[in-house]
Formats: structure tokens, sequence, C-alpha cells
């Protein structure tokens, strides 16, 4: 008489950890603050991924959470709730030591002012230098740095001025070469060309994607400059407080052989199934606070309710 095995149920299978391999991961952020006795809330369960070697830009309109993101990824503000990391770092958990080492060698922030990147009686030289000293380089690896960051953004020979002796133009290299010193593995920059004209801002921008391409830094813009956001292969919109849309651009050769940048925009679907529609599409076709869902064989419909008053 044999007997079989018995066959004992397997326990399902974890689905993979969301952004498991990415260099950046937001998942579910929230960020509220307490003004007075009114809460607001600046990041309502926003999510992201960022692979190591991007170059991204983050638009979104004036209080739509942008900003706050950035400074959550700075690791100068926390977040209330959620997830964030970048690279090993868990920004949620970190202790004041883990912080202050994470901001000194994980991350660069240049912000739009330069009166807050730059310290006006030092030279640029002795700017770049700084974070390096508080790392405790040895003196030897801290001018060749400083050198060589100072020569690849092309004001090598401004080493010994102030900042009252640059351009606008220049002080954002500088601050640039400043936030490199320690060698991060990402770049923030807010509005880095807010305070600048056209030619100069489009100047600074070639810098930072200069920064990308030759050091395989992941950089991440916040920016409104619809030219800027243009340049990039993946812009990320953020409306109140979440991922609303997402542009991807890439380029493709004609049949006349002249090549082209097309672009094309995505609707984000959040780690609860949400979609944010956008506000002309919800306008045209009546779509107030029911709509109805349509299960098609390749796609799902978004139909108004034709039964909601009003």
């Amino acid at each position: 008489m044999s007997t079989k095995p018995l066959s004992l149920p397997q326990p399902p299978s974890k689905p993979p950890e969301f952004g498991r391999d990415a260099l950046i991961v937001c998942e579910s952020l929230v960020r509220i603050y307490q003004s007075g006795s009114v809460e607001v809330q600046a990041l309502q369960g926003l999510d992201l991924v960022v692979e190591s070697g991007e170059m991204l830009a983050v638009v979104g309109a004036s209080g739509s959470g942008k900003s706050t993101l950035l400074s959550i990824l700075a690791g100068v503000d926390a977040p209330t709730a959620g997830r964030v990391r970048v690279d090993r770092w868990n920004l949620l958990t970190m202790s004041r030591a883990d912080r202050v080492r994470y901001r000194r060698h994980t991350v660069g922030f240049v912000r739009q002012q330069t009166a807050a990147n730059l310290i006006p009686y030092l030279t640029a030289r002795q700017m770049v230098d700084l974070p390096m000293t508080a790392a405790q380089a040895p003196a030897r690896a801290r001018r060749r740095r400083t050198a060589e960051l100072l020569d690849m953004l092309g004001i090598g020979d401004l080493a010994e001025r102030r900042p009252a002796q640059m351009s606008g133009g220049q002080q954002m290299r500088v601050a640039i070469a400043v936030a490199l010193a320690n060698e991060p593995r990402v770049l923030l920059a807010d509005e880095p060309t807010g305070e600048l004209d056209s030619a100069t801002s489009a100047a600074v921008f070639g810098t930072l994607r200069e920064v990308n391409r030759r050091l395989g830094v992941t950089v991440v813009v916040v920016t409104h400059d619809p030219a800027v956001s243009g340049q990039v292969e993946r812009t990320v919109a953020i409306r109140d407080g979440r991922t609303s849309s997402e542009v991807l651009r890439r380029a493709a050769t004609g049949s006349d052989g002249d090549t082209q940048v097309i672009a094309e925009e995505y609707a984000v679907m959040d780690r609860a199934g949400r979609v944010q529609v956008p506000r002309d599409y919800r306008e045209a076709l009546a779509l107030t606070r029911r709509v109805r869902l349509v299960l098609e064989s390749d796609h799902v419909a978004i139909r108004p309710d034709g039964g909601e008053a009003g």
C-alpha cells in the first residue's frame, strides 16, 4: 500500500517591496504642519521612485508640496508618516547623528536664494573647502577636490573671489560646487534658476546636466520654469500633496533623419489605486463628486454619473 505525501498549502508570496532597487523611494509620504489650531497637510500620501543616475524635474503650483518634499529628502525636514528611503537611509527613523552624516555625505542641497547657499566673507575656494573640512577630509584631498570642481563648473578663475564679486549665475555655480564637495549620491536643487534671467538659467541648468552626466550624480530639481522642466527625460507633477502625473521624454528619429523629442504624459496611480484626473478633463465631461468606472477589454473608462444631481 503506497502513501502519497501530503501536499501542504503554501503561504502566499509577498509582493516585491515598492522601489526595492531604487535610490530614492517615497511611499504614502505624509507631512502635516501645525499652524496654531489649524493642521496643514503639505504631503498627503505621496509616492515617488527615483533611480540612481536619473535627472528629474518636480513641478507643481505654489503650495502643492514640492518644496516640502525636497526639504524632507535633504534631511532638513522630517516626515510625519509613510516611508522615505534615500540610498541606505530611512529618513523617518534617523537619529540626530545619522541625520548629520546623511546631510554631510549622501545629499547636496542647493537653495534658490544665493544668500542661503554662500557665506559672504569667504572666497569660492574657501566655501567649497568648508564642507570637506567639517567631514575631516585630508588637506591635500580637499585642495584637489576644490580645484577639480571649480574647473569642471567653469569657475576656476573665481577661486579667490567672494560672492559680492560674482554674477548671479557664477554664485549659483559656486553653490553647486559646495553641494558636491563631499561627493554626494544625490543633488537636490530648489528653484535654482528662479532668480536668474533666461540666458543665465539655461547655462546653470546646463551645469546641472553636466554634473549628472559626468559625475553620475542623481539630480532632483524643483522648478516652476517649463523651459527647465522640458529639458529632462522625466518630469513629475505634484498636486495637492500627491504625485499626479509624469511626462516622459525620448528622442526619436523621423523618416527624414531628423531627431525630435517626443513627450508623453501619464497619470500616476498611487499605492492605494488613486488617480488624479486633470482639471480640464473633469470640466470637459462635468466629472464631479461621483463617476462611473467601466472595465473594457484593454482599458478602464471614466464616465459621468448621469443620475447625479447638480
